[in-house]
């Protein structure tokens, strides 16, 4: 479990906002020894000048020394200390600004305040998150002026001491809904020994987990003795306060779920996906180099590369048609089509050249399901066959905002074909010991691996048919003994 402590210089500091036991003294702090050594610290610096060489930078100083996560950390407070440092992270937020201010009267000077990366005004809110996730201050005063166009002129951190009554208001809701650990009052309940967290999109069209199974795995989780959150990509900052992230999102690698995934290992936390796996299978070229070397069943691959002729030439010569062609990082059925002759394959890498420099060709084996096998640990937990959608090759078909999906059935891991098994747990040995979801085709007695998914689907009523709550039980417990290991320094 992580610990929340708020450091303030003077306790009387705290007297306008509701009493805490985690709110100390920086000389209490100063005194106090590291503790458990694997104990998980979160350090919210609320001293009243963090100027260099201060309290409140000693406070952000010795946190940091201590192996603490703390806020504001030593590096934004030299980058807030001086205008050419954090300028150079404001370059790629001209957009975001823009449209902040687009009513706003050109003429004005507008002071914008940041509590947490959260602000009164709507208008602001984007923007607001942004500065918190490059400069994580408690209090931040942002002021911006338009000259040929709007730009922020100045940031600055603010002590909460010099707050009015209504802006005190909004800081402590900011911080009520920023570490909802420090007033969580609630009916008493066994303690939790981790804390995991499982980001989210509440709008994805197509998760990876239903809400069902979210359900199920916070279920399970606490019952485990694992206290589990929901986050979303607004809670980036918060990470360092769990043991552990659940990425139930679908990950690309130019996608914040890669952000999240690497800033959550920085942290020492257990991952899942963890970034490797992540940059290992979200590219299907990457992949098909990775199985030709360790030898993984696959159907036969080509590689095209832009405005490489000759390749094409292979590809009909050595494939025939129909053939696949793949762009290396789509998901969901998406950014793959199957040609039926030389016209119709120039015509489709042309269009699928624009996204990506290399393609893949694949030969064509139809077959009326996939099978899907979900491994984790390098061990196989589920098993489930994908039929194609009717009259169509694939398992999803899109047609503008309707996406059609095939039928499914769900079966032990002991009744899926020997030749299947072995090539899905063959792909992911040189990929990891992640949660991976292998893609595989049943041909003539032998498996063919497909691709394998880093964030493979587990919905309720689909993957969890045939083991139910037991599915949910095996990969908590898994992320637990992973968390257990850490905290032991194993």
């Amino acid at each position: 479990m992580a610990r929340t402590l708020l450091v303030v210089d003077d306790l009387s500091d705290w007297n306008p906002y509701y009493p805490s036991e985690q709110v100390i003294t920086f000389e209490n702090y100063l005194a106090t020894q590291q503790g458990e050594p694997q104990q998980r610290v979160r350090i919210i610096n609320l001293c009243s000048s963090y100027r260099y060489l201060s309290d409140g930078y000693y406070c952000s100083l010795l946190a940091e020394a201590r192996g603490h996560h703390v806020i504001p950390s030593v590096r934004v407070l030299n980058d807030l200390g001086k205008k050419a440092l954090y300028r150079l992270q404001l370059d790629d937020l001209s957009e975001t600004l823009e449209r902040a201010v687009k009513t706003a009267d050109k003429d004005s000077e507008i002071t914008l305040m940041s509590y947490f990366g959260t602000t009164p005004d709507p208008a602001f809110q984007e923007l607001a998150r942004l500065l918190f996730e490059r400069f994580s201050c408690p209090i931040l005063e942002v002021t911006l002026r338009c000259r040929q166009h709007w730009e922020i002129i100045g940031l600055k951190a603010v002590s909460h001491r010099l707050l009015d009554d209504a802006k005190q208001t909004v800081f402590a809701d900011a911080l009520d809904q920023f570490s909802k650990k420090v007033w969580r009052k609630g009916r008493a309940r066994k303690a939790a020994r981790f804390d995991l967290a499982i980001l989210i999109n509440p709008e994805e069209q197509l998760p990876p987990s239903n809400r069902g199974a979210l359900k199920k795995f916070i279920k399970i989780g606490r019952e485990l003795g694992i206290e589990i959150e929901l986050i979303t990509q607004q809670h980036y900052v918060r990470l360092p306060e769990f043991d552990g992230l659940f990425i139930r999102e679908t990950t690309n690698i130019d996608h914040h779920t890669y952000r999240f995934a690497k800033k959550a290992e920085a942290e020492g936390l257990v991952v899942i996906d963890d970034p490797t796996s992540m940059l290992r299978c979200t590219n299907k070229v990457y992949l098909a180099d990775l199985f030709r070397t360790h030898r993984v069943p696959t159907p036969k691959t080509w590689l095209l590369h832009k405005g490489n002729a000759a390749h094409l030439d292979r590809v009909e010569a050595e494939a025939g048609f129909p053939v696949v062609i793949k762009i290396p990082d789509g998901s969901f059925s998406r950014g793959i089509v199957k040609v039926n002759d030389r016209k119709e394959l120039e015509l489709k890498v042309e269009e699928l050249f624009q996204k990506s420099a290399l393609l893949l060709a694949q030969e064509f084996l139809y077959t009326d399901f996939d099978w899907r096998i979900g491994i984790f640990n390098n061990k196989a937990l589920y098993a489930c066959r994908y039929y194609m959608v009717k009259n169509h090759w694939q398992i999803y078909r899109h047609g503008g905002s309707r996406i059609d999906s095939g039928s499914f059935a769900t079966l032990p891991t002991f009744e899926v074909p020997k030749a299947v098994l072995d090539a899905a747990l063959k792909a992911t040995q040189p990929i990891g010991n992640g949660l991976y979801g292998v893609d595989v085709k049943e041909k003539d007695g032998k498996g063919y691996v497909i691709e394998v998914n880093d964030n493979p689907n587990i919905d309720s009523g689909v993957e969890d048919k045939y083991l139910g709550d037991e599915l949910y039980r095996l990969i908590m417990s898994e992320l637990l003994r992973r968390m257990e290991n850490r905290s032991k320094g194993v």
